[in-house]
């Protein structure tokens, strides 16, 4: 049987790139595909491509940044399919600049698509679930799929509204797993680097497709991950923080308790610059930021 056989899939920002690859990949794994991207004709072309292949799928351009256009995502996925199993929130916008250019404008529209547009359906699909689960008819292996990004991990050169964001998507993750945990919820998510729109316009020749060998920032590459922790063998697995290139996958190792000097005592300003020397010597370094 295939890996996601009988299982829907919700896909944001699915008309192309990343999201366009994941829904490909859960398709060829048997799920119903729900193609969300706020670009009606691009959500159009990618469900009739699943469509020509056999799979069950549906367009959708709904609004992910307001509860009700996720209520009404949620209600019409559920009309055609049944019920959703898998939330992948993918979909996301640049609007890079330096910090002291960036607009109000600028940041607000960063954090309302990735940021609010992780909330909306997850808090939409998550009350759903969970109100199966106190039902006695718990949703079979309900899974949610976050975006964060190295920018967010590590922070990028001109991208600190966008870093902010996916930032707050990991720590956002965090939180879903332990609290959502009870009803049988899973919530992970995943810092990819592929070959995008967003991507081709940042760093144009770095993700340049080789005129042979391996194609590292072809994302289909990426898509294996998305749709393991979208099935049922995914179980166990959560609060965790993946990242995917080509062939790599790891899992990011995020802030921990350093080392503690305790004085037993209220410490004077005067007293911490050894104390913050000393520490610091004793940790790890943090890896760079991007463009540093």
């Amino acid at each position: 049987m295939a890996l996601c056989a009988g299982r829907t899939v919700l896909i944001t920002g699915a008309g192309g790139g990343l999201g366009r690859a994941y829904a490909l990949a859960f398709g060829a794994a048997g799920a119903n595909v729900v193609v969300n991207d706020i670009r009606a004709d691009a959500a159009q072309a990618v469900a009739d491509e699943l469509r020509a292949a056999g799979v069950r799928a549906r367009a959708d351009s709904g609004d992910i940044t307001t509860l009700a256009g996720a209520q009404a995502i949620v209600d019409a996925a559920c009309a055609e399919f049944g019920e959703v199993q898998v939330l992948v929130n993918n979909a996301g916008v640049l609007r890079d600049r330096m910090f002291l250019s960036l607009s109000e404008d600028d940041w607000d529209t960063v954090m309302r698509v990735h940021l609010k547009g992780h909330y909306c359906l997850a808090n939409v699909l998550g009350r759903r679930w969970r109100d199966a689960h106190k039902a006695g008819r718990p949703v079979d292996h309900p899974r949610i799929v976050n975006t964060s990004s190295g920018a967010g991990l590590q922070g990028s050169i001109g991208q600190s509204n966008y870093a902010a964001a996916k930032a707050g998507i990991a720590g956002l993750t965090l939180v879903q797993a332990a609290e959502l945990a009870r009803y049988g919820i899973t919530v992970n998510c995943l810092a990819p680097a592929a070959r995008t729109a967003m991507t081709e316009g940042a760093m144009p020749e770095l993700v340049r497709k080789p005129e042979q060998g391996f194609d590292i920032w072809d994302p289909a590459n990426v898509a294996a991950i998305v749709v393991w922790l979208g099935s049922a063998l995914s179980a166990g697995v959560s609060g965790r923080c993946f990242e995917a290139r080509g062939g790599e996958i790891s899992i990011a190792d995020g802030w921990h308790t350093g080392a503690v000097v305790d004085k037993g005592a209220r410490w004077e300003p005067a007293e911490l610059g050894p104390v913050i020397e000393r520490l610091i010597a004793k940790g790890r370094p943090p890896q760079k930021v991007y463009g540093t």
